[in-house]
């Protein structure tokens, strides 16, 4: 059963269109991560799902009804820019939110009280929000997004700010939320914690949907012919159907990658190797989200299997870009 549910949806900005036909089906109690670089629109999708604007066309779901205002209590959204009022103490800001999002006030206070100490701020009641730093800042924003416990979540790159240590803290609550019911939209366009958290992802670039589906089956989709072999000595392959696509060497330990043909078998290549090297590693390379995002979104895809170096380049190209 899917929590959210947006079929067809297509938004346009002048004469711009920020969303062209876009579907997308999010199951109860999951993380979903909604990716793609900046201006992919990401964030018009966003817009759409919480009633801050209207599609041109098609339809949003929640919890299989048509998406209405009565939706919006159900909904906690912590948008990328941040909306803190700077002049008003911790507490009172919380319990003003809270209380907007329909709270009784003492359950309010207890609420705000039990984050406070798990997110381990207990002390930041009276302090004014323009005395934190942007990462202690995002704590607040994060507890005032989910304090109300609404089943749909949605974070808007949600560790913009945090050092390593407050961010791993972050994704453990997001972890702990889901197993608690939540359904978590997980918006960014940097794939650090994507793999780590999301079940299920949509990648859209250019107001088009490049593919969605659970994390794991996309990787494993775009797995092919190509396996990593690490051997002492040079391996020589007298067959004319693998190709040896780069090769590094530190001593006599050599690291190749290898393409088999498409109907090939592991075995038998295997076979072929150790007639002339001890194979000491032999993997088949399975690419990264974040490979396989680089590859979609520059729309050349023999960019997965790139080597690190290579990746380096074409990922600071792709955020220069941005």
């Amino acid at each position: 059963m899917f929590l959210l549910s947006a079929k067809n949806i297509t938004k346009n900005y002048a004469a711009h269109r920020a969303l062209n036909n876009v579907s997308i089906d999010i199951p109860k109690q999951s993380i979903f991560g909604l990716l793609g670089p900046n201006g992919a629109g990401k964030t018009s999708l966003i817009r759409i799902i919480t009633q801050i604007t209207a599609a041109d066309s098609g339809q949003v779901y929640f919890n299989g009804e048509p998406l209405s205002p009565k939706h919006i209590s159900q909904i906690g959204y912590m948008p990328e820019e941040r909306g803190l009022y700077k002049k008003m103490k911790v507490g009172e800001q919380l319990l003003y939110l809270a209380q907007l999002k329909g709270m009784p006030k003492a359950e309010a206070i207890a609420k705000i009280k039990e984050w406070l100490s798990r997110l381990d701020i207990k002390d930041w009641w009276n302090k004014n929000v323009e005395e934190l730093s942007k990462g202690m800042q995002q704590k607040v924003q994060f507890i005032a997004t989910v304090l109300h416990q609404p089943p749909l979540i949605i974070l808007d790159e949600p560790f913009t700010g945090f050092d390593p240590v407050n961010a791993n803290v972050i994704k453990n609550e997001i972890l702990q939320l889901k197993a608690e019911g939540s359904t978590i939209i997980f918006s960014t366009h940097r794939m650090e914690s994507v793999e780590e958290l999301c079940d299920s992802i949509a990648l859209i670039n250019k107001s088009e949907k490049l593919l969605d589906g659970p994390t794991r089956s996309i990787r494993h989709q775009y797995k092919s012919n190509y396996w990593h072999v690490e051997s002492h000595g040079k391996p020589m392959l007298a067959d004319a159907e693998y190709s040896v696509l780069r090769q590094t060497s530190h001593e006599n330990t050599y690291h190749s990658d290898i393409r088999m043909p498409l109907n090939g078998s592991p075995n038998k290549l295997l076979a072929e190797l150790i007639k002339s090297v001890e194979v000491i590693g032999f993997r088949q390379r399975i690419p990264s989200i974040n490979d396989i995002f680089i590859a979609k979104v520059t729309g050349q895809e023999d960019l997965i299997f790139q080597d690190d170096e290579e990746r380096k380049i074409t990922e600071e190209k792709l955020s220069a870009s941005e």
